[in-house]
């Protein structure tokens, strides 16, 4: 499979909380990070997605927020993923940030510059990749 989604995971699903129309899927990267994906039911049972199942978790880059000091906020995003920032790549508007998961997994980000100097951002540094539960699309080997 390829998909234009820079953000691709490879974990196993943990829990699937189904709901009357949505279901909230958990699936758990090598490093023991958990991503939650929010789908819709129909999702779940076409693609037959049940718990000890291998999945792929696709998050495009702009629906990645980097956060480096929470400052005592707390925030509704349930995806909030630590690591280190291991390139910043300029663009003429954007850049792109990349940040390695302590499981090793990488995890790619477009920011403005703006907020790249905002953040002082560099290699090295310790950041959150921030995105919501409805930004993750899921696949399984069909």
């Amino acid at each position: 499979m390829k998909a234009s989604a820079r953000n691709q995971f490879t974990g196993t699903v943990r829990d699937v909380i189904v709901g009357a129309v949505n279901a909230e899927v958990h699936v758990g990267l090598k490093g023991g990070e958990i991503i939650a994906a929010t789908v819709t039911k129909e999702s779940v049972d076409e693609l037959g997605i049940k718990s000890g199942m291998d999945v792929i978790a696709m998050v495009k880059a702009p629906q990645v927020i980097i956060v480096t000091d929470f400052g005592g906020y707390k925030l509704s995003a349930r995806n909030q993923l630590p690591g280190t920032v291991t390139a910043v790549k300029h663009g003429a508007v954007n850049s792109e940030i990349d940040i390695e998961l302590k499981g090793g997994d990488k995890l790619a980000a477009t920011i403005t510059n703006d907020s790249v100097e905002t953040l002082g951002l560099a290699k090295g540094q310790a950041a959150t990749a921030v995105f919501k539960a409805g930004a993750v699309i899921l696949a399984v080997a069909g």
